[in-house]
Protein backbone atom coordinates (compact mmCIF):
# COMPACT_ATOMS: atom_id res chain seq x y z
CA UNK A 1 0.00 0.00 0.00
CA UNK A 2 1.03 3.57 -0.61
CA UNK A 3 0.67 5.44 2.65
CA UNK A 4 0.64 9.17 3.27
CA UNK A 5 0.97 11.00 6.59
CA UNK A 6 -0.65 14.41 6.98
CA UNK A 7 0.35 16.60 9.91
CA UNK A 8 -2.05 19.55 10.28
CA UNK A 9 -0.29 22.59 11.69
CA UNK A 10 -1.97 25.90 11.07
CA UNK A 11 -0.44 29.01 12.53
CA UNK A 12 -1.69 30.63 15.69
CA UNK A 13 -3.33 29.18 18.76
CA UNK A 14 -5.68 30.66 21.33
CA UNK A 15 -4.75 28.33 24.18
CA UNK A 16 -0.96 28.27 23.75
CA UNK A 17 0.67 30.74 21.34
CA UNK A 18 2.20 29.07 18.27
CA UNK A 19 2.08 25.72 20.04
CA UNK A 20 2.74 23.69 16.89
CA UNK A 21 6.26 25.15 16.61
CA UNK A 22 6.82 25.98 20.29
CA UNK A 23 10.13 24.54 21.45
CA UNK A 24 9.49 21.45 23.54
CA UNK A 25 12.75 20.38 25.20
CA UNK A 26 14.70 22.04 22.41
CA UNK A 27 12.68 20.93 19.38
CA UNK A 28 9.64 22.44 17.66
CA UNK A 29 6.61 20.45 18.75
CA UNK A 30 5.71 19.34 15.22
CA UNK A 31 9.23 17.86 14.85
CA UNK A 32 8.33 15.01 17.21
CA UNK A 33 5.49 13.91 14.95
CA UNK A 34 7.60 14.23 11.79
CA UNK A 35 10.30 12.09 13.40
CA UNK A 36 7.81 9.44 14.55
CA UNK A 37 6.34 9.20 11.04
CA UNK A 38 9.82 8.90 9.50
CA UNK A 39 10.95 6.30 12.03
CA UNK A 40 7.91 4.12 11.30
CA UNK A 41 9.18 3.58 7.75
CA UNK A 42 5.59 3.30 6.51
CA UNK A 43 5.08 6.46 4.49
CA UNK A 44 5.89 7.41 0.94
CA UNK A 45 5.00 10.98 1.80
CA UNK A 46 5.03 12.88 5.10
CA UNK A 47 3.26 16.18 4.52
CA UNK A 48 2.67 19.15 6.83
CA UNK A 49 -0.48 21.10 6.01
CA UNK A 50 -0.03 24.69 7.15
CA UNK A 51 -1.05 28.21 6.21
CA UNK A 52 2.26 29.67 7.37
CA UNK A 53 5.50 30.10 5.40
CA UNK A 54 7.38 30.08 8.71
CA UNK A 55 5.81 26.78 9.79
CA UNK A 56 6.48 25.35 6.32
CA UNK A 57 10.19 26.15 6.55
CA UNK A 58 10.45 24.55 9.99
CA UNK A 59 8.61 21.45 8.74
CA UNK A 60 10.99 21.13 5.79
CA UNK A 61 14.00 21.48 8.07
CA UNK A 62 12.80 18.43 9.99
CA UNK A 63 12.20 16.35 6.86
CA UNK A 64 8.56 16.86 5.92
CA UNK A 65 7.14 17.96 2.57
CA UNK A 66 5.14 21.16 2.14
CA UNK A 67 4.39 21.39 -1.60
CA UNK A 68 1.63 23.95 -1.07
CA UNK A 69 0.09 26.06 1.68
CA UNK A 70 -3.37 25.61 3.10
CA UNK A 71 -5.96 28.06 1.71
CA UNK A 72 -7.55 30.71 3.95
CA UNK A 73 -10.95 29.01 4.02
CA UNK A 74 -9.35 25.92 5.60
CA UNK A 75 -7.27 27.87 8.11
CA UNK A 76 -9.95 29.12 10.49
CA UNK A 77 -11.49 27.64 13.64
CA UNK A 78 -14.50 26.26 11.77
CA UNK A 79 -12.57 24.15 9.25
CA UNK A 80 -12.43 20.47 10.18
CA UNK A 81 -9.31 18.33 10.00
CA UNK A 82 -11.05 16.04 7.52
CA UNK A 83 -11.81 18.95 5.19
CA UNK A 84 -8.09 19.64 5.26
CA UNK A 85 -7.20 15.99 4.62
CA UNK A 86 -9.56 15.75 1.64
CA UNK A 87 -8.16 18.98 0.22
CA UNK A 88 -4.59 17.64 0.50
CA UNK A 89 -5.56 14.35 -1.16
CA UNK A 90 -7.17 16.19 -4.08
CA UNK A 91 -4.18 18.52 -4.48
CA UNK A 92 -1.76 15.58 -4.58
CA UNK A 93 -3.98 13.89 -7.14
CA UNK A 94 -3.65 17.01 -9.30
CA UNK A 95 0.12 16.63 -8.92
CA UNK A 96 -0.12 13.05 -10.17
CA UNK A 97 0.30 11.30 -6.84
CA UNK A 98 -2.30 9.03 -5.25
CA UNK A 99 -2.26 7.00 -2.05
CA UNK A 100 -4.10 4.00 -0.60
CA UNK A 101 -4.20 5.19 3.01
CA UNK A 102 -3.82 8.46 4.83
CA UNK A 103 -2.72 8.85 8.44
CA UNK A 104 -3.74 12.01 10.24
CA UNK A 105 -1.12 12.81 12.89
CA UNK A 106 -1.77 15.87 15.01
CA UNK A 107 1.42 17.66 16.10
CA UNK A 108 0.00 18.28 19.58
CA UNK A 109 0.57 14.59 20.38
CA UNK A 110 4.38 14.64 20.58
CA UNK A 111 4.63 11.52 22.78
CA UNK A 112 2.95 9.31 20.18
CA UNK A 113 5.83 7.32 18.69
CA UNK A 114 6.66 5.20 15.67
CA UNK A 115 5.65 2.00 17.48
CA UNK A 116 2.14 3.41 17.96
CA UNK A 117 1.90 4.19 14.24
CA UNK A 118 3.21 0.77 13.25
CA UNK A 119 0.71 -0.95 15.55
CA UNK A 120 -2.09 1.09 13.99
CA UNK A 121 -1.16 -0.15 10.53
CA UNK A 122 -0.89 -3.73 11.80
CA UNK A 123 -4.49 -3.48 13.03
CA UNK A 124 -5.49 -1.97 9.69
CA UNK A 125 -4.07 -5.02 7.90
CA UNK A 126 -5.25 -7.69 10.36
CA UNK A 127 -8.82 -6.38 10.50
CA UNK A 128 -9.10 -5.40 6.82
CA UNK A 129 -10.29 -2.11 8.28
CA UNK A 130 -11.53 1.03 6.60
CA UNK A 131 -10.18 3.05 9.51
CA UNK A 132 -8.17 2.72 12.70
CA UNK A 133 -8.55 5.34 15.43
CA UNK A 134 -6.32 5.78 18.47
CA UNK A 135 -7.92 5.75 21.90
CA UNK A 136 -6.71 5.56 25.47
CA UNK A 137 -8.30 4.72 28.78
CA UNK A 138 -10.34 7.65 30.08
CA UNK A 139 -8.91 9.40 33.13
CA UNK A 140 -12.32 9.46 34.83
CA UNK A 141 -15.53 7.55 34.29
CA UNK A 142 -18.30 9.52 32.56
CA UNK A 143 -20.68 8.03 35.11
CA UNK A 144 -19.33 10.63 37.54
CA UNK A 145 -19.52 13.56 35.12
CA UNK A 146 -22.29 15.98 34.19
CA UNK A 147 -22.89 19.59 33.25
CA UNK A 148 -23.68 22.19 35.92
CA UNK A 149 -26.61 24.62 35.82
CA UNK A 150 -26.03 28.33 36.36
CA UNK A 151 -26.61 28.04 40.12
CA UNK A 152 -24.16 25.09 40.36
CA UNK A 153 -26.77 22.83 41.92
CA UNK A 154 -25.70 19.21 42.32
CA UNK A 155 -29.29 17.93 42.23
CA UNK A 156 -29.43 15.07 39.76
CA UNK A 157 -25.71 15.33 39.00
CA UNK A 158 -25.22 11.56 39.36
CA UNK A 159 -27.54 9.43 37.27
CA UNK A 160 -29.80 7.12 39.33
CA UNK A 161 -28.34 4.02 37.66
CA UNK A 162 -24.81 5.11 38.62
CA UNK A 163 -25.35 6.45 42.13
CA UNK A 164 -24.55 3.25 44.00
CA UNK A 165 -22.24 1.49 41.55
CA UNK A 166 -19.09 0.22 43.36
CA UNK A 167 -15.95 1.76 41.86
CA UNK A 168 -14.48 -1.66 41.08
CA UNK A 169 -17.61 -2.54 39.09
CA UNK A 170 -17.41 0.46 36.76
CA UNK A 171 -16.55 -0.66 33.22
CA UNK A 172 -13.44 0.70 31.52
CA UNK A 173 -14.20 3.69 29.32
CA UNK A 174 -11.99 4.88 26.48
CA UNK A 175 -11.64 8.25 24.82
CA UNK A 176 -10.37 9.24 21.38
CA UNK A 177 -6.94 10.75 21.98
CA UNK A 178 -6.46 12.43 18.59
CA UNK A 179 -2.93 11.05 18.16
CA UNK A 180 -3.58 8.80 15.17
CA UNK A 181 -6.26 8.25 12.57
CA UNK A 182 -5.62 5.90 9.65
CA UNK A 183 -8.19 5.77 6.86
CA UNK A 184 -8.36 4.18 3.45
CA UNK A 185 -8.37 7.04 0.95
CA UNK A 186 -11.10 5.61 -1.25
CA UNK A 187 -13.35 5.10 1.77
CA UNK A 188 -12.66 8.58 3.15
CA UNK A 189 -13.42 10.33 -0.13
CA UNK A 190 -16.78 8.57 -0.40
CA UNK A 191 -17.95 8.72 3.21
CA UNK A 192 -18.50 11.27 5.95
CA UNK A 193 -18.40 8.66 8.71
CA UNK A 194 -15.07 7.06 9.60
CA UNK A 195 -16.65 5.32 12.60
CA UNK A 196 -18.17 2.43 10.69
CA UNK A 197 -18.51 -1.28 11.34
CA UNK A 198 -15.05 -1.65 9.77
CA UNK A 199 -13.49 0.91 12.10
CA UNK A 200 -11.24 -0.38 14.88
CA UNK A 201 -9.44 1.04 17.90
CA UNK A 202 -5.74 1.27 18.55
CA UNK A 203 -5.46 1.36 22.34
CA UNK A 204 -2.53 3.60 23.26
CA UNK A 205 -0.76 4.13 26.55
CA UNK A 206 -2.14 7.15 28.43
CA UNK A 207 1.33 8.68 28.68
CA UNK A 208 1.78 8.59 24.90
CA UNK A 209 -1.72 10.03 24.49
CA UNK A 210 -1.04 13.46 25.98
CA UNK A 211 -2.64 16.14 23.80
CA UNK A 212 -1.07 19.55 24.34
CA UNK A 213 -3.71 22.25 24.51
CA UNK A 214 -2.38 24.57 27.21
CA UNK A 215 0.70 25.29 29.31
CA UNK A 216 -0.19 22.63 31.87
CA UNK A 217 -0.18 19.92 29.17
CA UNK A 218 3.05 21.36 27.77
CA UNK A 219 4.81 21.15 31.14
CA UNK A 220 3.67 17.55 31.69
CA UNK A 221 4.93 16.50 28.25
CA UNK A 222 8.25 18.26 28.86
CA UNK A 223 8.69 16.48 32.18
CA UNK A 224 7.93 13.06 30.67
CA UNK A 225 10.38 13.62 27.83
CA UNK A 226 13.12 14.65 30.27
CA UNK A 227 12.50 11.55 32.38
CA UNK A 228 12.71 9.33 29.31
CA UNK A 229 16.18 10.64 28.54
CA UNK A 230 17.48 9.84 32.02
Amino acid sequence: MKNMAIIPARAGSKGLKDKNIKLLNGKPMLAYTIEAAKESGLFEEIMVSTDSEKYAEIAKQWGASVPFLRPVELSNDTASSWDVVKYVIEKYKELGREFDTVALLQPTSPLRNSADIIKGYEIMKEKHANSVIAVCEAEHSPLWMNILPENHSMAGFIRPDAANVPRQSIPTYYRINGALYIVKVEYLMNSNDIYSDKSYALIMDKENSIDIDDMFDFKIASLILRNRKQ
